[in-house]
């Protein structure tokens, strides 16, 4: 189980790593669908409050992913930095 769920998570990231725009993208819209269902649940909202709640919801989605992203950049010029090092 050790060694196939790092294999996983390597790949995981290395297509993150060459697809970082592609990767907020794709958690803007599962962020902002997500929110959508969610709030269409609400029976006593107005839909243009469930419309801009949704928006709200899917900018703080973004936001994550934007971090995430510098935090893997940041940590992959660490490394790099590291390896050139030695």
């Amino acid at each position: 189980m050790g060694e196939g769920g790092s294999g996983t998570f390597e790949s995981i990231r290395d297509w993150v790593t060459e697809h970082k725009m592609r990767s907020v993208a794709c958690l803007w819209a599962s962020g902002i669908a997500g929110s959508i269902a969610y709030n269409w649940s609400q029976p006593n909202m107005k839909t243009s409050v469930k419309i801009i709640h949704a928006r709200l919801h899917a900018q703080a989605f973004t936001l994550v992913a934007l971090v995430g992203g510098a935090a893997v950049e940041c940590y992959e010029r660490n490394q790099s930095e590291t390896a050139r090092a030695k």
